[in-house]
């Protein structure tokens, strides 16, 4: 269920989780960024929404978006259920897709402190971070009724096993 706002109705509880998004079918979107700051976000989650609808594809979590912004370019991705679409942007997601969540309770201005809390929890346990994936769970329209404004942060990582290595060294 999507909320009317747009914001997912309900979303995963992956918080502290590895979850393994490797081959996993999405509709991924390119969005245009400046400076890793999206340009008419909303526009692409309702152009998405409604490619979504016309092609009748299914999603576990209806409105549940991930975010990945470059300088100049991005992707919106919306994971789906088992389906085949002959549309350009349905996809397959990369073969090395692993990565660990973290539920932030606050707005884009208060992540520093949770991106760099689950950045030392990765690199405590042998693993390099690497792309962060952002979902937006909670809009300013509906944050007041549901609990404040919450993002789910996914941070891909890489195991390194010289850094594997030294944490086993010091303890």
């Amino acid at each position: 269920m999507m909320l009317e706002c747009g914001c997912p109705g309900e979303y995963p509880d992956w918080h502290g989780q590895e979850i393994d998004l490797s081959h996993h079918m999405a509709h991924v979107l390119p969005i245009t960024t400046f400076l890793h700051m999206p340009l008419a976000y909303e526009t692409y989650r309702q152009l998405q929404q409604r490619e979504i609808d016309q092609l009748e594809l299914h999603e576990r979590w209806p409105g549940f978006a991930l975010t990945r912004t470059g300088i100049f370019r991005g992707q919106l991705i919306r994971l789906l259920e088992g389906n085949v679409s002959p549309s350009r942007h349905f996809k397959n997601l990369q073969a090395d897709l692993v990565v660990h969540a973290f539920l932030h309770k606050g707005g884009i201005g208060t992540m520093r402190k949770s991106v760099r809390e689950q950045q030392e929890t990765l690199l405590d346990t042998g693993r390099m971070p690497k792309e962060i994936y952002l979902s937006h769970l909670t809009c300013p329209r509906c944050c007041e009724d549901r609990g404040g404004e919450r993002m789910l942060l996914l941070r891909r990582f890489k195991t390194n096993q010289r850094l594997t290595k030294k944490i086993s060294e010091r303890t």
